[in-house]
């Protein structure tokens, strides 16, 4: 039997054990992308939605997902988690063609929301909220490392084991960690009594999610004139105003509305959704920089990026530490500045830009993103009653996944504005490597662009981190035996 004192070391495993596998599987994937379209004779368009369909799942399922979670605990669906990403692992590493490949992601996908939507949940109810931010912080640390070795360890399964086997690593993890948190995992929650599922919302809110991610897809991997982009966005419009409309009626909701009457949660999701916008596309810009000018091949122009994922593994600790001393909302908004420090400089690049000077910018932004996400988290969860966690962490997902989406659809739109269209297809899978096809001045033009586009996002997220206010004085409040109620 564990020790109670000892709980919170073990939840934090399954938790880090889950994030590892993620966040390994998502950066060697990247690496091996081009393999897979030549291995399976896949079009350009499945290998697109191969990747993003992944991400566009998990942004719409998570919310629902967390909101499970709160009504009948989140043991059993983290272990569901862990094995259901397993088994789709395995489906992905046997598929014959393009779309079986796509299927099965999508499968993966909902394995991973499963994970993620209670990941940070469970280590909440594990650790006291003064403790929260330095296990939040060695989480971040963990996802890290796994973005770091992610490139490498592709590169080397692919040269030696064949794209396959990008999916295979993640089996022996994933029944170790089924086991792991099968075993060792505890409910620690009280399950709520009567509780019952939105359905009609969940729906509503699923579709009108569907159609904005898909818009958005479309628009930055197709083209903005495409009639179904202006149709979608209708749809979504329509629809997410009639989700709120229904949750504002129903008497269980999906999405308790009321979390956004929370000065500090509706500010820190805020910050959260600007820095998806601003961050989400800055590693394929910088990839497609590295390959499309530099010329430096798909693997070394990934392991050129480990100075983000590096600065962030030695912030993000560091901040959580700090963040349970002092709160969330200097150090957010000064992990925001920093970033912002190194997307200026980014705003200056040029061919000529030395692969040195993109490290230390690269650095700082990674020392300024680690500064802000663990407090940023530690805010939104620390704040929420223990029956809310699971949709509060549902939503901050949610809120940076779409963010990340946006930024991509975006950034994309301006690229394909500045290159042909064959370097644009070229560029994406990894075959474009040296400046054949593209059109140097318009295309340094358009990272300027899309990196001036991200500054101005970040800055806007730091000003919506500090009017969060401050953090509560919890001694005060529990000798009040005041929290917030929903």
């Amino acid at each position: 039997m564990i020790k109670k004192d000892n709980y919170k070391w073990v939840a934090l495993s399954c938790t880090s054990l889950g994030a590892l596998m993620a966040v390994l599987n998502g950066t060697s994937l990247l690496i091996a992308l081009p393999n897979i379209m030549k291995g399976l004779h896949a079009s350009l368009s499945i290998i697109t939605w191969v990747l993003m369909g992944y991400m566009l799942a998990m942004t719409i399922l998570v919310p629902s997902i967390g909101r499970i979670a709160d009504m009948v605990g989140r043991k059993k669906l983290y272990v569901s988690g862990f094995a259901v990403f397993t088994v789709a692992s395995i489906l992905c590493s046997l598929s014959q063609t393009g779309l079986q490949l796509l299927i099965f992601r999508i499968l993966q996908s909902i394995g991973g929301s499963l994970l993620v939507a209670n990941s940070t949940s469970i280590v909440t109810d594990a650790f006291d909220k003064r403790e929260l931010g330095k296990a939040l912080g060695i989480n971040g640390m963990v996802i890290s490392v796994a973005a770091v070795i992610g490139p490498i360890l592709g590169g080397f399964l692919v040269t030696f084991g064949g794209w396959r086997s990008i999916f295979y690593i993640n089996v022996p993890i994933g029944i170790l960690g089924t086991i792991w948190a099968g075993i060792q995992l505890k409910e620690t929650m009280k399950i709520p009594e009567k509780q019952k599922f939105d359905f009609l919302g969940t729906f509503v809110f699923s579709f009108g999610m569907l159609s904005l991610l898909v818009a958005l897809t479309l628009g930055a991997f197709g083209s903005w004139k495409n009639i179904l982009v202006p149709v979608l966005f209708i749809i979504a419009i329509v629809l997410m105003t009639l989700f709120i409309y229904i949750e504002n009626k129903t008497e269980q909701p999906m999405l308790d509305l009321r979390l956004f009457k929370i000065k500090i949660i509706s500010f820190a999701y805020a910050s959260t959704l600007l820095n998806g916008i601003a961050r989400g596309a800055v590693t394929l810009m910088l990839t497609f920089f590295f390959q499309g000018i530099k010329g430096i091949d798909p693997l070394t122009a990934g392991m050129l990026l480990a100075p983000l994922a590096i600065a962030m593994m030695i912030t993000s600790p560091i901040s959580g530490y700090l963040s349970d001393k002092y709160g969330a909302r200097i150090l957010s908004t000064v992990g925001l500045l920093i970033s912002g420090v190194g997307l200026l400089g980014m705003m200056t690049i040029s061919a000529t830009t030395s692969t040195l000077e993109l490290t230390i910018l690269m650095a700082i932004m990674g020392a300024g993103s680690g500064l802000f996400f663990t407090p940023n988290t530690s805010s939104v969860m620390n704040n929420v009653p223990e029956d809310k966690r699971g949709i509060a962490a549902g939503v901050r997902t949610m809120m940076n996944n779409g963010g990340n989406v946006l930024s991509i659809a975006i950034s994309m739109a301006i690229i394909a504005s500045s290159i042909s269209p064959s370097a644009m297809q070229a560029l994406f899978v990894g075959t474009q490597v040296g400046s054949q096809g593209i059109e140097i001045n318009q295309f340094i033009h358009g990272l300027r662009t899309a990196f001036t586009i991200s500054l101005i996002c970040t800055l806007a997220a730091a000003v919506m981190s500090y009017m969060r206010g401050a953090q509560p004085d919890w001694e005060e409040e529990e000798q009040k035996d005041e929290k917030v109620a929903i």
